[in-house]
């Protein structure tokens, strides 16, 4: 009866992550286009950060006795956002990806990952780590402003007339949509915890597997519809976004709350991240993640699966 109900559960919390999903999404463009910034900017602070709240309620509810989710679920959900979620989008359609992307936005992706692996060389992410990538954050998050400044200063169009009322239709549906996918991540996550318990799975590989899949569904779905939308850069955009959130804030407070303690075994876990996001940098010649890409990092993230789960 446990198990029928956890799956039912775990099916009204996929729903509410597409309607949250949508209405993320909805908000996100209309004030990017009333106030004169990049979706690719949206993407990556206003939906990035609402669909990284998922990870940052598990890992602070881990903090402590179950360290070892936290950062499972950090690793698994960076490697679940490149290989599942651009993989499935790319499928869907080629993504076109910005040269400022490329050049910019994801070396700095790679560069917090690299921080990642060098504080954990001393078997633990301590509390001054936690600190550190919290003061991370803080930088990230003025270069992020900064450039959203440089783009209203450059478009020299006016903000149009009732752009206060759309400001507050649009934060509104922002809101409800971080709060929906808040709640259907924690019911798809807690459920399918259960789920996999009854199937003998150990924390680590629940972190990288189940909490890691659950945790990024809100980054997939709300991937997927700005994507069939026509805004392939939200998309893009959310993902390195949430990947650089997942270090710096969520490994950050999970750290600075209790820290946390490192395997010898993450380290396969960590190159497994470094390549999927390296893999990026692939189309850095035609800024296209074409259906090809696409197909070969789904493949690569299921036979990781596949092997985290055997190993």
């Amino acid at each position: 009866m446990e198990i029928a109900i956890s799956a039912i559960l775990t099916v009204v919390g996929l729903i509410m992550l597409c309607f949250g999903g949508n209405w993320l999404v909805s908000g996100g463009v209309a004030i990017a286009r009333k106030f004169r910034i990049s979706n690719l900017v949206i993407g990556m602070t206003i939906v990035a950060y609402g669909t990284s709240t998922p990870e940052l309620a598990a890992s602070i509810a881990a903090a402590g006795e179950h360290s070892a989710i936290i950062l499972g679920n950090i690793v698994g959900s960076n490697i679940a956002n490149v290989g599942m979620v651009i993989g499935i989008a790319a499928i869907l359609i080629p993504l076109a990806v910005s040269k400022s992307v490329l050049r910019k936005e994801i070396p700095i992706m790679l560069g917090v990952s690299f921080l990642l692996i060098l504080i954990s060389i001393d078997g633990e992410i301590s509390q001054y780590d936690g600190v550190l990538l919290l003061a991370g954050l803080g930088i990230f998050g003025y270069y992020t402003f900064k450039d959203a400044m440089k783009q209203r200063a450059e478009n020299k169009e006016k903000v149009e007339q009732g752009a206060n009322n759309v400001y507050l239709k649009s934060a509104g549906l922002i809101g409800i949509g971080i709060v929906l996918l808040y709640v259907g991540a924690i019911l798809t996550v807690d459920n399918a915890v259960i789920l996999a318990k009854e199937f003998g799975l150990s924390e680590k590989v629940i972190g990288l597997t189940v909490i890691a899949i659950g945790t990024s569904l809100p980054e997939l779905i709300t991937s997927i519809i700005a994507i069939r939308k026509g805004h392939a850069d939200i998309g893009v955009g959310n993902i390195i976004g949430s990947n650089i959130y997942n270090i710096l804030m969520i490994m950050g407070v999970g750290a600075a709350l209790g820290g946390v303690m490192v395997g010898a075994d993450v380290y396969v876990d960590y190159a497994i991240m470094i390549i999927f996001s390296l893999s990026l940098l692939i189309a850095l010649k035609t800024g296209i993640i074409g259906r090809a890409m696409g197909i070969c990092l789904t493949i690569g993230y299921v036979a990781y699966l596949a092997v985290t789960f055997f190993k």
